[in-house]
């Protein structure tokens, strides 16, 4: 039977953040399903204060429904998915950058449910959380300033992350695309902004979301690197690698690399389709 690839955006991002990568796919004849995690999509709040004109004072301490969401949650909502999912054919289980965290305690949780997993320029923690990368030397080229730039209130209030995307700040717009796009175009910046939703859960998994070589590390599984990521760089991604061979030595990570920064292979999504394509293809012959 033909695989569904089910696909899990990444912080302030959703399910139309994949929207021309299905259309690629379909194009080529392949089943997708792009989740949106509790909170976002059509579940996340955009204050009037952050529309136009915006008032960043009130934007500060506007409530928003993705306080209090958790890791276990998003999990939770995956796990949902694909119980579904499963009952007609394989599944490929994609995720990207934060969604990396997700699709990890997935496996973690229900490798039954999960024929492979794909990493593109994604967070798959073995040897320390997430947290514990910010700190290490193959972090130490991303400009954390860009990308707080435009954050907004106290995530300690607000019991959330708060990002102006719609921020018509030139240095800010600069900041974000040498991190995110900066092989990108001015107007394909803008563009994914537009798509992204203001605000993110704090919860970025601890000690105990590592992946676990007795379940997540039964699962075949695919690393997409993105040799232009200023904002995941290549070093971090090839670490996250090193570190899963290690653990389970009899089941590495398949990878292949696509020439991208952060976002560009959802702009232009054509190789990235074509790619995850081959990866359901070989999957349905398992």
């Amino acid at each position: 039977m033909s695989p569904t690839i089910v696909l899990v955006h990444g912080a302030f991002a959703s399910s139309f953040s994949f929207a021309p990568l299905q259309a690629e796919l379909a194009a080529l004849g392949h089943r997708s399903l792009a989740v949106d995690l509790p909170g976002h999509g059509f579940e996340a709040t955009f204050p009037t204060a952050y529309q136009a004109p915006q008032d960043l004072e009130r934007l500060a301490t506007a409530p928003g429904s993705i306080a209090g969401v958790t890791l276990a949650d998003n999990v939770a909502r995956v796990i949902e998915v694909l119980e579904r999912v499963r009952e007609h054919g394989p599944v490929v289980l994609v995720g990207h950058s934060r969604g990396g965290l997700t699709i990890t305690e997935v496996a973690n949780t229900r490798p039954d449910l999960v024929d492979r997993l794909v990493y593109v320029s994604a967070w798959a923690p073995v040897e320390l959380p997430v947290g514990g990368y910010y700190a290490e030397p193959e972090m130490a080229s991303v400009d954390m300033a860009a990308i707080g730039a435009a954050m907004v209130g106290d995530p300690a209030a607000l019991g959330l992350l708060r990002s102006n995307f719609r921020t018509a700040d030139p240095q800010v717009l600069a900041g974000f695309k040498a991190v995110f796009l900066a092989d990108g175009t001015d107007e394909e910046l803008l563009a994914v902004l537009a798509t992204f939703q203001p605000d993110e859960n704090l919860d970025a998994g601890g000690e105990e979301h590592r992946a676990r070589a007795e379940t997540w590390g039964t699962v075949p599984r695919t690393y997409v690197r993105l040799d232009a990521d200023a904002s995941m760089p290549l070093a971090l991604q090839d670490r996250l690698i090193r570190e899963a061979d290690a653990l389970t030595p009899d089941n590495p990570y398949e990878v292949h690399t696509l020439h991208s920064s952060h976002l560009l292979w959802l702009v232009r999504p054509q190789p990235a389709a074509r790619l995850l394509a081959e990866i359901a293809d070989r999957t349905a012959r398992r």
